[in-house]
């Protein structure tokens, strides 16, 4: 699974300083070229692998994206674009020969309309500055990844991030209504809108999720909420996983759809706690997080639910919130718990992978095992009600040979969820980390479909290349690649 670096077009980086002052003219003081400047864009959140971009570039308007955008598709130059950076697939890993399209500068809530409970806002803007915007009048931005504070919206589109409310209230294409997008060409289009329901092809739903593959928006539309009446937390402690994951399985075939509900393992539980002392019982080997809400005496009543299913399975410890404090308390833990892990091992590697619910056992006790194979420890912190893993592998990349087997462990990890019936990503994305394990999903058939839906947006193959794709055969001929049925025309991905 180790992923090499590109091999640049040597003629473009020659061309270099010309790009720069072209770009210039469009950008006056949004370019960036200076080698020791460029090292902030040199990674995303998947840290273990780094590249430079040629120059990058901070544009304020859509009318510059598509001037920029229609510039590198007149000359050949590979654009990748780039939201806070906070991506763990690699999706905005930058190019030697590449221009790195930073849309850091787009950061304005645009417009509120209580009336038809949307807002308006920039890519930009921050995922949580969306709920701050409007919590005033008593309305939410429902999608809360656990980089919330710090993950823009353009991004979460571009990955279709989740978060633990995902459960009841759905992902990011749940919760957009309608983008502008500005196409590889410079062409600006709007899909989707105010409106509930497309009336023709979901394009909207194609472009959430892609990536950063088909086009770079530029503003988006989101459904805001109304604030539930009551929401009450519940924290459970289990004595074994098999019997927090069985409490999962039977809340669910229940009929009881929580607003979230997380689970942790025993060393994420420690980190967790160590961390930002939550008040986590460190006597379990499982704790479960459920949160209910809405009206309080529907609330009251389903934490009563669950409550009795958790004593059923065996559930040794219980809390349910009694105020916001406690609630919030609770949920603290959890959302640190990527930087808890951080400060008991050099370095993790962040898995992400989407299961069958009822298969979540078997694919714990599995990975337990590729623990002890591989010689690594592991904290397991995941969204229980959709099956959404997110094992954190543990290793230090001083010592020769433990990123390789952290990146073989979570190829393994990946290759069972999808064995189980699962998937490779829930919310991280393919990127360069998943992208050659692609054809454990998806046979050529359906990868040529993928391959020409980008070609119809980017026919050149010029934004963001070389992720999600897998690299097969290459043939000497520039822009194109062998496939199973014959030659077709492909972008020139470059080789990592």
């Amino acid at each position: 699974m180790s992923i090499r670096m590109p091999e640049p077009d040597i003629s473009m980086i020659l061309r270099r300083h010309e790009i720069a002052s072209v770009l210039r003219s469009i950008v006056p003081e949004g370019v960036i070229d200076e080698p020791s400047s460029l090292a902030p864009y040199e990674c995303d959140g998947l840290t273990a692998y780094r590249q430079p971009p040629m120059l990058a570039v901070l544009p304020e308007t859509t009318a510059q994206v598509s001037a920029i955008l229609r510039y590198c598709f007149d000359e050949g130059v590979r654009v990748v674009p780039r939201g806070a950076g906070t991506s763990l697939s690699g999706g905005a890993l930058p190019l030697a020969d590449g221009v790195l399209l930073s849309m850091t500068r787009f950061n304005r809530v645009l417009d509120i309309d209580f009336d038809d409970r949307v807002a308006v806002v920039q890519p930009g803007v921050t995922n949580l500055a969306v709920s701050q915007a409007v919590e005033a009048a008593g309305f939410y931005y429902a999608p809360d990844p656990s980089s919330q504070i710090a993950c823009s919206i353009g991004g979460n589109v571009a990955e279709n991030s989740g978060g633990v409310h995902c459960l009841k209230y759905g992902l990011t294409t749940n919760n957009v209504l309608g983008v502008e997008l500005v196409l590889m060409d410079g062409e600006v289009v709007r899909l989707g809108g105010r409106h509930l329901d497309a009336s023709s092809l979901d394009l909207l739903g194609l472009v959430t999720g892609s990536e950063g593959l088909l086009g770079v928006v530029t503003e988006a539309t989101v459904r805001i909420l109304r604030k539930p009446e009551t929401a009450q937390a519940v924290l459970l402690g289990f004595p074994t996983v098999e019997a927090a994951g069985q409490c999962v399985a039977e809340v669910i075939s229940g009929g009881v759809v929580p607003a979230g509900m997380e689970m942790m393992d025993r060393p994420a539980i420690h980190a967790a706690e160590a961390f930002v002392h939550a008040g986590y019982p460190l006597d379990v080997e499982a704790l479960l997080i459920v949160e209910l809400d809405g009206p309080s005496a529907e609330c009251a009543h389903l934490t009563e639910e669950v409550v009795g299913i958790a004593r059923r399975n065996g559930a040794t410890t219980e809390s349910i919130s009694r105020n916001e404090e406690e609630r919030l308390r609770m949920w603290a833990g959890r959302k640190a718990a990527f930087p808890a892990v951080g400060r008991i091992t050099p370095d993790y590697y962040c898995m992400d992978g989407t299961i069958p619910r009822r298969r979540l056992t078997e694919v714990l006790s599995r990975m337990n095992d590729m623990s002890e194979k591989y010689g690594l420890r592991v904290a397991n912190v995941f969204h229980a009600g959709d099956g959404n893993l997110h094992p954190l592998i543990m290793y230090d990349a001083g010592k020769p040979g433990e990123l390789e087997r952290a990146e073989d462990f979570g190829a393994d990890i990946l290759r069972l969820c999808v064995e189980v019936g699962g998937v490779l990503t829930g919310e991280h994305g393919v990127g360069v980390e998943k992208r050659d394990l692609m054809p454990v999903m998806f046979n050529e058939t359906d990868l040529d479909c993928q391959r020409r839906i980008k070609a119809a947006f980017d026919p050149a193959g010029l934004l963001n290349p070389g992720k999600v794709f897998p690299l097969l055969h290459r043939c000497a001929e520039v822009g194109r690649m062998h496939i199973h049925n014959g030659e077709v025309p492909h972008p020139d991905l470059p080789r990592f």
